[in-house]
């Protein structure tokens, strides 16, 4: 069969009888046996499991009971959400025995709605890394080339939808950790308003909350943006319920409005974090297309200003992530943020003085980022949409040496540290937007890279819709030239 089919197609082969709930997950395991010895992105298999459960739904099928909208739908889910049974480690050594008694949330809808969990895909240490590599799991390379890093966190995530093991994913998302691995490995991710979907069972042994800040988020991966509505009407059924656009609405933005009237803002590149050429030209192809199908596209106009979006997100989300830093780790940054020059805003500057921000400082940074919100909000009032980078540039060859602000890429000719990426991370990010990460074409090396589709608030439909019209009228998944 055809790897690369995606979930609506395979739900209409099992709901057609003309596959089982079996016979795919042996297919999927097959695949995985044959492919992922170079690619290591599946950390944990729960093959005997998934069979019976497979079996179950194939029984119930024939009796003409319906488990839900994914019926016998084999998936994996990323490392970090807790599934009965099996480990979550998040890449740490010290919990490789921690075994979950329940699922996370997330996880129990994905259930509930009738799909079948065979695994568990691999993260980076604390899932804080744009590479996906651990001491538990090992390094998960990317199935374009596995030379080159698939993105993190979810990277293991992006891979096994790449490499045809999987139709579905569920990601996790604070530093463009579904949108990032989506751009590397050519799928689609999508970032949902914050607190759309529960992050209960995302979490280690002990935390109670992950994220004091209103930006990390749970949603779906897979290669078509239609599957991603299909699981996110599964992951958040009661979204309908918030904001002002309507979760339920089948338009585009209020009031059913058609294509042709959208109001379009591109954003090609940025003196804050500079992008391959490849990725702006390709960008301005779309603006291009773009002008000849919506109302307005504007290649000027910006929501925020880029430095102070910048400054925000990198001392919030770092403060957010610091929290969890060992008393050593944390009186360590202490004392590297303590002879830092108030004026230095490098990466490294914002990373030690994020994570020992004191709480009247997080506040006025708190504050800062409202004002974000507000402008944000003013910026949509004028246009429907953004569509921006995910990243500087296509994915990079694995280099795990050093601090990640340390790790440099090749920009157009020139030295680029590796964080800056984090700005195009942060700048939906930061104030808690929906995104979704979508495919624009492949690079001269044959290497897929993509974009974001940013909305406002609660409007995750029309970043999902419209990259549902894209995937039909302009771009969509490619297989990797290479797959096995």
């Amino acid at each position: 069969m055809n790897h690369y089919q995606s979930v609506r197609q395979l739900l209409k082969h099992l709901d057609h009888n003309e596959i089982t709930s079996v016979e795919l997950l042996r297919t999927q395991l097959a695949r995985v046996s044959v492919a992922d010895a170079t690619v290591n992105a599946v950390a944990v298999l729960d093959s005997e499991r998934a069979l019976a459960r497979a079996a179950e739904a194939d029984a119930d099928r024939a009796r003409g009971v319906s488990w839900g909208p994914l019926h016998g739908l084999p998936i994996t889910v990323k490392e970090s959400f807790d599934v009965a049974g099996l480990p979550t480690t998040w890449g740490y050594e010290a919990f490789r025995n921690n075994i979950a008694s329940t699922n996370a949330v997330a996880v129990q809808r994905l259930i509930d709605a009738g799909a079948i969990i065979f695994g568990k895909t691999n993260v980076p240490v604390s899932l804080a890394d744009w590479q996906t590599f651990n001491p538990v799991y090992g390094t998960t390379s990317n199935p374009w080339d596995v030379n080159l890093s698939p993105g993190g966190s979810s990277g293991g995530s992006a891979a096994a939808l790449a490499a045809g093991y999987t139709s579905l994913e569920l990601g996790s998302d604070i530093g463009a950790s579904i949108r990032n691995p989506a751009h590397y490995c050519g799928v689609y991710g999508h970032k949902p308003t914050w607190g759309l979907v529960p992050m209960a069972g995302h979490a280690l042994p002990g935390i109670a909350c992950i994220d004091s800040l209103d930006i990390g988020v749970a949603g779906p991966m897979a290669r078509s943006a239609f599957d991603l509505e299909v699981a996110m009407d599964i992951l958040a059924p009661r979204a309908q319920s918030f904001g002002r656009h309507g979760w339920r609405n089948t338009d585009w933005k209020r009031g059913g409005r058609p294509v042709t009237a959208l109001r379009i803002a591109v954003m090609c590149d940025d003196p804050v974090a500079r992008v391959s050429n490849v990725i702006v030209d390709r960008l301005q192809e779309l603006a291009a297309f773009l002008r000849q199908k919506v109302a307005h596209v504007s290649e000027s106009r910006r929501p925020v200003d880029s430095v102070e979006a910048r400054a925000v997100y990198l001392h919030q989300v770092r403060a957010a992530t610091g929290a969890f830093f060992s008393d050593e780790d944390y009186e360590a940054a202490q004392k590297v943020a303590s002879g830092l020059d108030p004026a230095d805003m490098s990466y490294r500057a914002c990373h030690y003085r994020g994570v020992t921000l004191t709480h009247r400082d997080w506040f006025a940074w708190d504050q800062r980022r409202a004002r974000l919100c507000q402008q944000w909000e003013a910026f949509f009032e004028d246009f429907d949409l953004l569509i921006c980078p995910v990243a500087t540039t296509p994915a990079f060859a694995h280099n795990q040496q050093g601090e990640r602000w340390e790790r440099m890429l090749d920009v157009n000719g020139q030295p680029q540290e590796s964080t800056d990426s984090m700005f195009w991370a942060g700048y939906p990010g930061v104030v808690g937007l929906p995104a979704t990460a979508i495919p624009l074409g492949l690079d001269p090396r044959g290497l897929p890279f993509g974009a974001q589709i940013i909305a406002p608030a609660f409007a995750d439909h029309a970043a999902m819709h419209f990259a549902q019209w894209l995937e039909l009228e302009w771009q969509a998944f490619q297989a990797p030239a290479n797959a096995l």
